[in-house]
């Protein structure tokens, strides 16, 4: 198989490739797509979420999933106690080897992370949020989660150089004030962006729709491409529920360094492959940086990143 856009995979940057964790998101052509980029020499990381079977597993040992709002309008899962010793067996316990099975099963040599593992995904620990109850705004406390602020591509690179391919999921390594580490629950788009800005890989959002849409009831509608700050302000504006916080991990990726994102459909034929070569919406690293500007120091992509952060954190 060519690379890609022309030339050999191993001439390319890396891959970061996200499979939804919805129930709709089928991983069959991601994981035959990863086998073929890896066999082509392509350095590819997977990151995954699975909000789908954390929610069952919390409705199994008889709890109710629980979600808030927060007080910029963000919806979000509550982490408490319990629900973290249910997202952690769901996530790095069940999804994650399940997954690295497969891509075993498919030639891969895969290696299953959690974000504790080496410290992979790390920061502090949100241990209160606010939230919006009956119209009112709250302190919830007993949160188990928190924003990536590092990521150990050392690891990654590591791992990569010797011919492995990561498979990382959350819960993220939290980080307490006595210095000690929590297990707590991140954002599985947001930990993928994180990556990729770190490695400056190209980003494949894989999800159960075709990409974002202009006008979010029409499948017929998928915006190609943004490459510059209006095209992405567009993205934006059309971007709506879970679709904003994809277009919100784009940014972060790629004012961390990743060159471009895509968001694309997960159950088309050679759906990563097919991202790479122009289906679903394209971001590019333009869209959000200016020209010469470094994501962490450029004031579009500062001013960008702390909005995100802002929209989440509430």
């Amino acid at each position: 198989m060519s690379g890609a856009n022309g030339g050999s995979d191993a001439d390319s940057p890396p891959v970061v490739v996200k499979i939804g964790g919805a129930k709709a998101v089928d991983p069959a052509g991601a994981i035959g797509d990863v086998a073929d980029l890896v066999a082509d020499g392509r350095h590819v990381v997977v990151v995954h979420g699975g909000s789908t079977v954390v929610d069952e597993t919390i409705t199994r040992l008889g709890m109710e999933p629980e979600y808030v709002e927060s007080a910029s309008g963000v919806t979000g899962r509550f982490t408490d106690a319990e629900t973290m010793e249910a997202f952690t067996m769901a996530m790095a316990g069940k999804l994650n080897t399940e997954l690295t099975a497969l891509f075993r099963s498919a030639g891969v040599d895969a290696v299953g992370l959690s974000g504790v593992d080496g410290g992979l995904l790390s920061g502090p620990r949100k241990s209160a949020v606010r939230v919006v109850e009956n119209g009112k705004k709250k302190i919830r406390r007993g949160e188990h989660s928190g924003r990536i602020e590092s990521v150990n591509a050392d690891l990654l690179d590591g791992l990569l150089a010797d011919g492995y391919t990561p498979v990382c999921s959350p819960p993220m390594a939290g980080e307490e004030s006595d210095d000690t580490i929590t297990p707590v629950n991140t954002d599985a788009d947001r930990a993928a962006a994180a990556v990729a800005g770190a490695l400056d890989a190209e980003l494949v959002l894989l999800t159960d729709v075709a990409g974002v849409y202009a006008d979010p009831d029409d499948p017929e509608t998928v915006i190609d491409s943004a490459a510059t700050p209006a095209g992405f302000e567009s993205v934006k504006s059309a971007a709506e529920g879970f679709m904003g916080k994809k277009v919100m991990a784009a940014r972060e990726a790629l004012t961390e360094g990743a060159p471009r994102v895509i968001v694309a459909d997960a159950n088309v034929e050679n759906p990563i492959v097919s991202a790479l070569d122009g289906t679903g919406t394209t971001i590019e690293r333009a869209a959000v940086v200016e020209d010469g500007a470094s994501g962490a120091d450029g004031e579009n992509g500062a001013d960008e990143n702390a909005e995100a952060k802002a929209e989440v954190d509430g």
